[in-house]
């Protein structure tokens, strides 16, 4: 397709295309000036336009295809400002607390448990960015150790996030081009997350083993009813939650798009919210991350135009060459692929890359293929907990600690990430193989 300044030949057209992406990817990766990285993803996409590499047509049917990815990351994001708002997540870290009978090592298994459930049900974002702030004034307050607790919160959100499809929004964008049943996905998936869950908490037990011995002061813990704001609003959020957890699990069994009970669930707690006077649109508005919309839609739209050059549809073969066409070579190679990229260039456009990639494995045996989509779930889900780039939720993570004058460094999070992370992922990896063979 000729651009506006001069005619594209077809060779011109790949290398641009490819030039335009990987500028991009270098640029998410070290955001000169701190730019937004919705805003890099944003320009190189216009400029696919602008140069004609890429239909308008074609960039607005890949984002109208994807609609279920756009809603699920809305509702989620709602459903989780509004169970803040009627203090549920205060809540349930006060239980969590006055659980742990004033020992600090039961109260560091129960951050793990916490973060475990929100990121089951609500995504492992959920965890990162609403729990944190929750853990470290509960630890604050209880004049503890603030930062084992605090890197078990991003930590576990990870480790926890491909428990069930709804778990980690990146699930969805793989699902919904390579649609797994629920059993299916159980199958490879959910015991592979309990052996990772089991580790990460061993070695963290051992890591932080000197900060984790002795008792805390229960008197110091807030009233469980000083923490609910509204108790009619705290009631009426817990059902809906609850609702919300079982139209999960069944709409992921019928093949329902999640996006649907997400969305359904958050209009719920406004207008619970609306009723009790607690929150109101606008409110709610001001707390949803507006710029991942625009990072996630210039992303596939790069995506788009790269798979157009057939590049990824090569790479998907390449994936399958190295991994010599067995099960276990599917689960080791895409874990290894979609972890090491992840860490590099954040796991968002790494899932749409590899799942783009994958679309050309459709003859490849049965096997193979739920290999590697099980082993591209597991490496961009786990893989990005090595270093501070690899997850959008990592970065709001850190943000949220300075902001409380906790300044971790990159090289901070590497020396645990890659302590614990390696040993995760190869176990993880094998485990998904054994249910693999065994299902096979």
């Amino acid at each position: 397709m000729p651009g506006f300044f001069l005619p594209i030949t077809p060779t011109v057209k790949i290398v641009l295309i490819v030039l335009i992406a990987g500028l991009v990817l270098i640029g998410i990766m070290l955001r000169p000036w701190k730019t937004n990285e919705a805003l890099i993803a944003l320009v190189g996409a216009g400029l696919l336009l602008v140069l004609g590499l890429l239909s308008p047509l074609s960039a607005l049917f890949t984002l109208v295809q994807d609609w279920n990815i756009f809603f699920f990351f809305l509702g989620m994001m709602g459903l989780s400002a509004l169970a803040e708002t009627a203090g549920f997540f205060d809540w349930l870290a006060t239980i969590a607390a006055r659980l742990s009978s004033n020992s600090v090592r039961r109260l560091f298994l129960n951050t793990f448990l916490l973060g475990t459930l929100i990121s089951m049900f609500l995504s492992n974002d959920a965890t990162a960015l609403i729990l944190t702030p929750i853990i470290y004034s509960l630890t604050t307050r209880l004049k503890l150790s603030v930062l084992p607790f605090l890197f078990a919160c991003t930590f576990i959100a990870d480790s926890a996030s491909f428990l069930l499809p709804v778990s980690n929004p990146i699930n969805i964008i793989v699902l919904s081009a390579f649609p797994l049943d629920l059993w299916t996905f159980l199958r490879l998936l959910f015991l592979p997350s309990l052996v990772v869950i089991s580790i990460n908490i061993g070695l963290f037990l051992l890591l932080y083993r000197r900060h984790l011995h002795g008792q805390f002061d229960s008197k110091r813990l807030p009233a469980v009813a000083e923490v609910v704001k509204h108790q009619g609003y705290f009631r009426y959020t817990c059902v809906v939650l609850l609702l919300v957890a079982i139209a999960y699990v069944t709409a992921a069994a019928l093949a329902i798009p999640l996006s649907l009970v997400a969305m359904a669930g958050a209009l719920l707690l406004l207008l619970g919210a609306w009723y009790w006077k607690q929150s109101n649109l606008r409110a709610v508005r001001g707390q949803v991350s507006w710029s991942i919309f625009g990072f996630i839609a210039g992303m596939f739209i790069i995506v788009q135009a790269v798979e157009n050059t057939g590049l990824t549809a090569q790479f998907g073969q390449f994936l399958l060459h190295l991994s010599d066409g067995t099960g276990l070579g599917a689960v080791l190679i895409g874990t290894a692929g979609a972890a090491l990229g992840t860490n590099v260039i954040n796991n968002l456009p790494m899932a749409v890359g590899m799942t783009s990639s994958l679309h050309s494995l459709q003859h490849a045996p049965l096997a193979v293929r739920h290999g590697f989509i099980a082993a591209t779930i597991f490496g961009c889900d786990l893989g990005p907990n090595v270093t501070t780039v690899g997850s959008l939720a990592t970065v709001l993570w850190l943000l949220i600690l300075r902001r409380r004058n906790l300044d971790v460094s990159g090289l901070d999070y590497f020396k645990v990430g890659i302590i614990v992370t390696p040993v995760m992922l190869a176990a993880g990896a094998l485990t998904v193989w054994v249910m693999l063979f065994l299902g096979g």
